[in-house]
């Protein structure tokens, strides 16, 4: 199996496919093939590079899911013309102002349903990988070692020392030096996020937030009684940078809260530049930066480096946990919460009081032993595969005017349908099979992601999902 050498020295091992399909992307790119022209046969091309034919296949097939290259029935794959406009297009935009949230009804019904990450949650059930074999196993043996400690004893009020360890070494190992000291265990990221909110504002002051934003900072907003200014988010490059300055010039922002790599819905990841940016304006107008990196770990190639790292004058709060890159049942998060970190503890004590000491001592275990790292070599193979598997779905049974982006990393495709369409009665409908989308309204306070959805690459899109999938096409196409 062939290698690339990525930062830090870091050997990964990486499929064949990958490789032919990088190359021949390459060669597009080069213009050896133009929009529009044949590529050779899958038997051409598997004596030229001297791989099987299901590599080969499996190569175009990921060429196909990004939309690089078109399949012709009885024809061949053809280089595809324009493949990049397929891009959500962004509605047009609206005055940036504070304005008071309120979450809809909507977003109750989806999570009583457990489906945040399923299109069908009734549906059959993926085997567990050896990885969550064993980290059960850890979290057993953690439980029967000195149950009568644990009983008798709360946690302290950072967490585990040997956890907070662990994490801190997870960052150091990809660009972000900090502290032991400077973790606090949390449980999972949105109590995070919670308490990052609650030290740096107070109702009444104004969040802004990347539009369209996990409808999960809604929901905190609302409680908090904060209101919100949507900032324009692009597919590609998450947040406008020019949108946030004239927000910042023309009103008081206290916090603005942003997912730099692989953010949901829309699966951006910030550029470097822009992150800097983003600190420089955040020091000029005294505002904090939330920093959610929930999906920084689940990268498809060279893992970006937290906001956090371009932190100049300690006003960003990092935020993250486990339940995305690892088991959502773990509900182990963390906050790096800086000049608010004592206050952040305090409040974490009235809150939640303590964390649970053998699920951080199970879990610290498994960490130290290699078996996350493990895991996420693994399981980002399986999402990227997954990923294309569902792009491709889409471009076969969904009408042609749908358009999405392909993340480089996260769990979610962004997915425009034709404006005639409100996906909040696509979800009504589809809800009579059983069948779960993520509606756009969700994820703005106002109505303006009506013809968009979310759709999560988590499980694999086979029989009965592949059917929902194919329902749902058809659903669409109905409503045009």
């Amino acid at each position: 199996m062939g290698t690339v050498w990525m930062s830090g020295s870091k050997k990964l091992k990486q499929h064949r496919y990958e490789q032919l399909a990088k190359s021949i992307q390459q060669q597009i790119d080069e213009q050896r093939w133009m929009p529009g022209e044949r590529l050779p046969s899958v038997r051409q091309l598997s004596e030229t590079s001297k791989l099987s034919k299901n590599t080969v296949i499996l190569a175009l097939h990921n060429l196909e899911a990004i939309g690089i290259v078109e399949a012709r029935p009885k024809r061949g794959y053809f280089v595809r013309a324009q493949h990049q406009q397929d891009l959500p297009t962004f509605p047009e935009r609206t005055e940036l102002k504070p304005t008071a949230v309120e979450v809809p009804d909507l977003f109750q019904d989806i999570m009583m349903r457990g489906a945040a990450f399923d299109v069908l949650p009734n549906g059959p059930e993926a085997s567990p990988s050896s990885h969550l074999i064993t980290l059960n196993r850890q979290l057993g043996k953690a439980l029967r070692h000195k149950p009568q400690t644990k009983a008798m004893y709360y946690d302290a009020p950072l967490g585990s020392k040997e956890l907070r360890f662990q994490v801190k070494e997870h960052y150091r190992g990809i660009g972000l030096n900090l502290a032991t000291s400077d973790f606090c265990i949390t449980s999972g990221c949105q109590q995070a996020l919670f308490l990052a909110l609650m030290v740096t504002c107070q109702p009444g002051d104004n969040v802004a937030v990347e539009s369209p934003v996990f409808y999960g900072v809604l929901q905190l907003l609302q409680r908090l009684r904060l209101n919100v200014i949507e900032i324009p988010s692009s597919p590609s490059h998450g947040i406008d940078i020019q949108a946030l300055t004239e927000a910042s010039e023309k009103w008081k922002i206290k916090t603005c809260v942003v997912t730099p790599a692989y953010a949901t819905p829309t699966g951006a990841c910030i550029p470097h530049d822009n992150k800097k940016q983003i600190v420089e304006l955040a020091n000029q107008h005294d505002m904090t930066i939330i920093e959610d990196d929930i999906y920084g770990d689940l990268c498809f190639g060279e893992r970006p480096l937290p906001l956090k790292v371009f932190d100049t004058d300690d006003r960003v709060i990092l935020c993250s946990s486990f339940s995305k890159s690892l088991s959502r049942d773990l509900r182990i998060g963390w906050i790096v919460g800086g000049r608010w970190q004592n206050e952040i503890t305090r409040l974490k004590l009235v809150t939640q009081l303590a964390s649970n000491q053998s699920t951080q001592q199970g879990l610290t275990n498994f960490i130290a032993e290699g078996n996350y790292r493990r895991h996420l070599d693994q399981f980002r193979q399986v999402l990227k595969r997954q990923r294309d598997q569902l792009a491709l779905n889409l471009r076969s049974y969904w009408p042609d005017s749908t358009r999405f982006c392909i993340p480089e990393g996260g769990l979610s495709l962004w997915v425009e349908v034709d404006e005639s369409i409100n996906t909040t009665v696509t979800y009504q409908k589809a809800l009579k099979r059983d069948i779960i989308l993520t509606p756009g309204a969700l994820f703005s306070v106002d109505d303006r992601f009506k013809n968009y959805l979310r759709l999560s690459f988590s499980h694999p899109v086979v029989g009965d999902r592949l059917d929902a999938i194919k329902f749902l096409g058809k659903l669409l196409a109905s409503e045009l």
